[in-house]
């Protein structure tokens, strides 16, 4: 998303409403994915751009997470939101071991195998239940699997820089 404001990052998506008291079910990007109630305010993009909205509560509800933000405790104005992207500073965000990356910090680098094949950029990653996969734009398309050690040989975010063994026709 290029408007997203500097220092934040994308952490999920209010995917519906959950009853009739202005709560919002969240697709949430974090892991565990109740962890993304922790994280409060929130930026969310509405039709009036990023707008800050505070957390007022919220819980894990069967395999989603449910949350009431403030200001919205009526079902037909939260049904405002539905759709709309959540992002969180990175300063809320827990500090990473040295070998940990968060998905932010992946996309837009360059992608080069072990025998100097400029794959492209990174545009998103997916989460698929094994592993997660690099979405690489480039010459075509490419889907890389994140497996550290195996196809990820090395992460240089001062080169913006991915290293990998994979082969160019896969």
């Amino acid at each position: 998303m290029q408007d997203l404001p500097e220092d934040y990052v994308l952490a999920g998506q209010i995917s519906g409403l959950f009853g009739v008291k202005g709560w919002v079910k969240i697709r949430s990007w974090t892991e565990p994915r109740e962890n993304i109630l922790k994280y409060s305010p929130w930026l969310v993009k509405t039709t009036k751009g990023w707008t800050e909205l505070k957390v007022e509560q919220g819980n894990r509800q069967g395999k989603g997470v449910v949350a009431r933000l403030e200001g919205y405790d009526d079902r037909d104005l939260s049904a405002q939101l539905t759709g709309c992207d959540i992002a969180v500073s990175q300063q809320q965000l827990p500090e990473l071991a040295e070998d940990e990356y968060y998905w932010n910090d992946l996309i837009g680098l360059r992608v080069i195998n072990q025998d100097g094949v400029d794959f492209g950029t990174v545009k998103k990653l997916i989460e698929t239940g094994s592993n997660d996969v690099l979405i690489v734009e480039g010459d075509r398309e490419r889907l890389v699997p994140y497996i550290k050690g195996q196809v990820i040989k090395a992460i240089n975010l001062e080169a913006k820089e991915i290293q990998v063994e994979w082969d160019p026709d896969f």
